[in-house]
């Protein structure tokens, strides 16, 4: 994958090293969960993207300047007080995480499977 390693790259360069890093672990967290997920790196959203082959698109990583969030399309048919939203949205929910903060890898795994049963 070294087109997607230079992707990741490149889209982290803009952010501070802290964030960067919590990224790559995100990133990380997702592919060990799910390594069958496809990943994508959407510039343009400033997103890594993660897809499954039956459900579509699932999640997604979303750096900012202050913290990183895993993202979940359906996240609002989804039940977890890890999930939050803006009062904004209509669909999607995320999981913020600041620097120093552990991730949720077992919570984040029965998010996943749901949000893919969600969609199959």
């Amino acid at each position: 994958m070294p087109q997607f390693d230079d992707d990741i790259d490149s889209l982290l360069a803009r952010f501070e090293p802290p964030i960067a890093a919590l990224t790559r672990e995100l990133i990380g967290a997702v592919q060990q969960i799910r390594p069958d997920f496809a990943a994508k790196v959407r510039f343009g959203w400033g997103t890594i993207n993660f897809t499954h082959a039956g459900a579509g698109f699932v999640c997604a990583v979303y750096p900012s300047r202050d913290h990183a969030s895993l993202i979940f399309q359906q996240g609002r048919l989804l039940d977890s007080p890890l999930l939050v939203d803006d009062g904004k949205v209509k669909r999607v929910r995320w999981i913020p995480l600041t620097p120093g903060d552990d991730i949720p890898t077992d919570q984040i795994a029965i998010l996943i499977a749901e949000a893919i049963a969600l969609r199959c």
